[in-house]
């Protein structure tokens, strides 16, 4: 395989392995360049958060939530589009997270193409259709 075909980052933030690893193994198949984290403290202490073209990000992670993480991003004037995945979809969280600019709001299991639909829409939000040098 050769390069990915997008050399914007895409950031996966979810507190359970098994979730990292397929959305992971999804992205990269199809070329994205993929970081993954545990927690929110994780990935807001990543040296390369600003160079994050999209975040997917669970509602409910262990400390700070995945409302949190959007919170904190906002107050940094970060645009950085969040797509929240969760497996309880709470009306008062998806009324929040879009509230503050989520570009979806996807309840587990979901599907590939949801996914995959959401994260390009992210990209093309953040300018992640741009030419290689």
């Amino acid at each position: 395989m050769g390069q990915p075909s997008n050399e914007r980052t895409v950031a996966v933030v979810d507190d359970d392995a098994s979730v990292r690893v397929a959305i992971r193994s999804l992205l990269r198949s199809l070329g994205f360049r993929v970081e993954t984290f545990g927690s929110a403290e994780d990935v807001i202490a990543f040296a390369g958060l600003g160079d994050v073209a999209c975040l997917i990000v669970d509602v409910r992670l262990r400390g700070m939530s995945g409302l949190d993480i959007q919170r904190h991003l906002a107050a940094a004037g970060s645009g950085t589009p969040l797509v929240f995945i969760t497996a309880h979809d709470d009306p008062a969280d998806r009324r929040q997270a879009v509230a503050g600019g989520a570009l979806a709001f996807l309840r587990k299991p979901f599907s590939d193409g949801a996914l995959i639909d959401a994260v390009r829409a992210a990209l093309g939000r953040a300018g992640g259709h741009h030419s290689n040098p």
